[in-house]
């Protein structure tokens, strides 16, 4: 018994042996950035809300070396590209990816804040395509393979993760994506508006719809693709992912989808809510055969 209990006590330290730090994401001047008199807003300190983001960043957790799998995801928290659920759609999940020996990186992004952005809908995707490349290029001081790094994103989160799944260039491709209730199309059928409008404006162009519509933007390359949603989600509906998934099979790309009917739309974790909350069980499945 008491060395059950040894092996208890030394693994529990070896999971408190992970390490976190934030790092800039652009060094100098950032890219697509005007001055302007905005600063950073955080609000609810126990689940932290982020706004005007000005200086974006990445917040590293890395795991113990002792369960480490060389795997690492990039998380994009939602907001409508309005404000960041950093912590609820951020740090508790990378928190929880450490537990299983997945190093994670939470993307605090530039928001498409017309006041900070020469070009607004340009900036979410620069910072995700730089959060990327500097994840490769510290893979090997971090224990990481180059070759498996995702990214996963809820909500709005989940629409730039999969714009980052669409859009790549050379060396910030991501290996897989992990989608969660995600906005997809900007189509206004199915959209959700607040993203549509804080991305694009009020008044987009079609081309401009069409381009920011992932499901008519899936590539042969596009990465395998882990999806979660629900039916009762009010806020975005099911169709973007039913849509997104289906461009994926046509493009004979591997995705994995689970529809839950209840959970609404922002349950995160969904502690506590029945079945719900085994959906990262789910994740962690999927993510073992990547």
């Amino acid at each position: 018994m008491r060395y059950i209990v040894s092996i208890l006590f030394l693994w529990s330290f070896h999971l408190c042996m992970a390490q976190n730090h934030t790092m800039p994401l652009w060094e100098g001047e950032i890219p697509n950035a005007k001055k302007s008199d905005l600063q950073e807003e955080q609000k609810n300190a126990q689940a932290r809300v982020i706004s005007k983001v000005i200086e974006p960043s990445l917040e590293v957790y890395l795991p113990s070396s002792v369960i480490k799998t060389g795997k690492m995801v990039m998380i994009c928290p939602g907001g409508g590209y309005g404000v960041l659920a950093y912590d609820k759609e951020g740090t508790d999940i990378a928190k929880w990816l450490n537990g299983y020996g997945i190093a994670a990186a939470v993307l605090k992004y530039r928001l498409p804040e017309d006041g900070s952005n020469e070009i607004p809908h340009l900036t979410p995707l620069m910072d995700a395509k730089r959060g990327v490349e500097l994840i490769r290029s510290n893979a090997e001081k971090w224990g990481i393979d180059p070759n498996k790094v995702g990214v996963m994103g809820f909500s709005a989160g989940g629409h730039l993760a999969s714009t980052l799944g669409t859009h790549f260039e050379e060396g910030n491709r991501p290996n897989f994506m992990a989608l969660i209730y995600p906005v997809v199309t900007m189509k206004q059928d199915h959209t959700h508006n607040g993203s549509r409008k804080n991305l694009l404006g009020p008044d987009p162009s079609d081309n401009l719809v069409e381009h920011y519509s992932n499901e008519l933007q899936v590539r042969e390359n596009t990465p395998p693709t882990f999806i979660l949603h629900s039916t009762d989600d009010e806020v975005v509906p099911l169709e973007n992912s039913l849509q997104l998934a289906k461009s994926l099979k046509d493009k004979g790309i591997s995705v994995e989808m689970h529809v839950y009917p209840y959970g609404g739309h922002g349950f995160a974790m969904a502690l506590q809510q029945g079945r719900l909350s085994k959906w990262g069980q789910l994740l962690l499945d999927w993510l073992s055969d990547i």
